[in-house]
């Protein structure tokens, strides 16, 4: 079955507006001289069968078809918009390569990984989240931002081992900023284990240059969001080394910012840091 067709003016409210309250539809107005329609109608024919009825492609000429053209203000061509129930929701003008025309298509048509997606952001339950997000990276093939959907749900329920796995599972090119803050929060909720806090103050109050406690100390303190205290920590010990210890320090310290909701607490924090550094 063609999910692409031409129209004329005559039956443009019936195949186009009408249809839209159905199907999502796609109006290409062109005309025959235009140079950048002739490039861009094998490209929009080829995304309609490849999206297999997602949405229907109705090619215009513009020329045949001036009260339309008129009324949705039509002034260059290739002119393409997307309708959904008898309006216009988006649109473009201009020969786009694919790479741009699968990602306006994409935000309007959802497929049922993506809507998968959407419908697991509305549940509270992290383990219902995590269940529906699963579903939507195996028919997804891992597209990396539902696999980091999942790890952020997994999180969320307390299921470090499975979000290491699902960070693992996005290749290098994709590790972008988010799976940085993923990994933060995922090395965060590994923790130390068990670890007697009040032996860690003892430590650090008889020496205030065990940096291997202040670390401990600061992880457990982040791992209860105390994030005010354990950016306390980890300063004190960028106040106190001019080494290894130091470094580390501040790359900690960078890593969790991301990670704190309080932003006076980081901008206190990255103040301090700026000022210790220099």
């Amino acid at each position: 079955m063609s999910h692409a067709h031409d129209i004329t003016e005559a039956d443009f409210d019936t195949a186009v507006l009408a249809r839209s309250r159905e199907v999502p539809v796609l109006v290409d107005f062109w005309a025959p001289w235009c140079g950048p329609c002739r490039a861009l109608k094998p490209l929009l024919e080829k995304l309609a069968g490849e999206y297999g009825g997602r949405f229907e492609l109705a090619k215009l000429n513009s020329d045949e078809a001036p009260s339309v053209s008129a009324r949705y203000a039509v002034r260059s061509i290739p002119a393409v918009k997307l309708f959904v129930g008898g309006e216009v929701v988006d649109e473009f003008t201009g020969a786009l390569p694919e790479g741009s025309l699968r990602a306006f298509l994409d935000t309007h048509l959802p497929d049922e990984a993506e809507r998968l997606r959407r419908q697991a952001a509305t549940l509270a339950d992290p383990l219902a989240r995590a269940e529906l997000l699963n579903q939507a990276a195996d028919l997804s093939g891992g597209r990396p931002e539902i696999v980091l959907d999942l790890v952020a749900a997994l999180l969320d329920a307390g299921l470090a081992d499975y979000a290491a796995a699902g960070l693992e599972s996005v290749e290098a090119r994709e590790r972008d900023e988010r799976w940085l803050k993923l990994k933060a929060r995922l090395d965060l909720a590994r923790g130390p284990g068990e670890v007697d806090e009040a032996a860690l103050v003892a430590r650090i109050e008889a020496d205030p240059k065990d940096f291997d406690a202040r670390f401990t100390l600061a992880t457990l303190l982040a791992q209860r969001e105390a994030w005010v205290d354990a950016f306390a920590q980890l300063l004190e010990v960028v106040l106190r080394d001019k080494a290894d210890a130091r470094k580390t320090a501040r790359d900690k310290l960078v890593e969790w910012f991301p990670l704190c909701p309080d932003l006076k607490a980081v901008m206190n924090a990255r103040r301090e840091l700026s000022m210790y550094l220099n």
